[in-house]
């Protein structure tokens, strides 16, 4: 028999970690992260990492477990999460995902698209032609060419975009036609998908306030102490927003109110394209994460008899 799993999913600010909580307190349950930066260690701050006094009281999983430079995707990502969901449920506890990564999320539910192999030459070549014209030309011609993988895809996401434009050079078939092909496979757990929504004037407002909050926490301190121990801005995770835009203030190529201003701005973006990947899944039910706490319980209560 299927394994029972709960996902609770939503954009960025949205206030999934502390729903993740209250249902996992509910139900004798553990946490199971799903947010692509959550992962990485000495990014507390700016990722809104969950607090140690608020991990206490609820085991959480795959938090800290890479530092910043190792690579981590969604095929390491499925490798653990099932790896915790076995172990969780084996001690009679309940598994809660909790996440807003939706690459991530697939993966774990339908499986993971490994995509033709390695062209280490093309890949090297694009990399170059980025350095040298910069990402938002490749991210143009990745538009032209493969509109649907464009859409899920920022404009900033270096590794992405190579990968996508490298499987086209080097197939002639474009990267979504590939993942379209796959088809992804039947989910290996039973599952309850729900996404948690505000008001968007509500929520922008809350994301404002969360980055105020961030860098009233240190967060230009922890950008450069990461930066200091080594870490450059050009690795993905600190591509993240937060990070990115900080770390160009600590190198006096932004002003602090500048940083910020983008920050804000691209927290706004990233959660209007969370919120268009996640409306296409049918099988989400949607709850307003600010007065619909109680259903919520109610419903992962009846989901687990």
């Amino acid at each position: 028999m299927k394994p029972k799993i709960v996902v609770i999913l939503g954009p960025t600010g949205v206030g999934k970690s502390e729903i993740a909580i209250d249902v996992a307190l509910e139900v004798g349950g553990e946490v199971i992260n799903a947010d692509s930066q959550l992962v990485y260690r000495g990014m507390n701050i700016g990722t809104a990492k969950p607090s140690a006094e608020a991990r206490k009281g609820v085991p959480h999983h795959l938090i800290d477990v890479v530092d910043p430079d190792e690579d981590f995707n969604a095929a390491r990502y499925r490798e653990l999460a099932l790896k915790a969901i076995a172990d969780i449920t084996s001690r009679g506890k309940k598994a809660i995902v909790c996440g807003g990564s939706g690459l991530y999320l697939r993966a774990l539910l339908q499986g993971i698209f490994l995509g033709p192999g390695k062209n280490a030459a093309m890949r090297r070549r694009l990399e170059e032609e980025a350095d040298a014209g910069g990402l938002e030309v490749l991210y143009e011609r990745l538009q032209r060419i493969d509109p649907a993988a464009a859409v899920k895809i920022h404009p900033n996401d270096r590794h992405r975009i190579v990968r996508a434009l490298e499987v086209y050079e080097t197939t002639g078939k474009p990267i979504s036609g590939w993942q379209s092909e796959h088809g992804f496979k039947e989910s290996e757990f039973y599952v309850l998908k729900i996404g948690l929504n505000r008001e968007r004037k509500e929520l922008y407002r809350l994301i404002d306030r969360r980055t105020d909050e961030m860098i009233a926490a240190g967060l230009v301190d922890e950008v450069k102490n990461l930066m200091e121990s080594g870490y450059g801005l050009d690795l993905p995770a600190l591509q993240s927003i937060g990070y990115r835009q900080i770390g160009l203030y600590v190198r006096s190529e932004l002003g602090l109110e500048e940083a910020v201003a983008l920050i804000r701005r691209d927290s706004h973006h990233l959660a209007k394209r969370q919120l268009t990947w996640f409306r296409a899944d049918k099988e989400i039910h949607w709850f307003d994460a600010d007065t619909d706490g109680e259903k919520i319980k109610q419903a992962v209560k009846a989901f687990f008899v």
